[in-house]
């Protein structure tokens, strides 16, 4: 397991405070991963740069930034349909 470094983690919490909007391109090796596609809320960043997310469809999980894929959207991209930057 790679250890971040802290000024990675405090860019983090910085480009993804609590209330920011992400959708989930790909999630890596959770063995119950959401769907790529789901859109979702941060909730908290921890220490280790854990993005802590509730999802749309219900689900809490966090997301891993050097593992999975996801990008930040906007009120103005929600509204649009928004095609997974990577196809698997």
């Amino acid at each position: 397991m790679k250890i971040m470094s802290r000024e990675r983690i405090e860019l983090y919490k910085k480009c993804y405070p609590v209330g920011t909007r992400i959708q989930l391109d790909h999630m890596g090796n959770d063995p119950c991963p959401v769907k790529s596609g789901e859109k979702g809320t941060v909730f908290a960043v921890d220490d280790l740069g854990t993005l802590h997310c509730k999802f749309d469809n219900g689900r809490s999980l966090g997301i891993c930034p050097e593992v999975d894929l996801f990008h930040k959207i906007t009120e103005q991209t929600e509204t649009e349909d928004i095609s997974p930057k990577m196809s698997m």
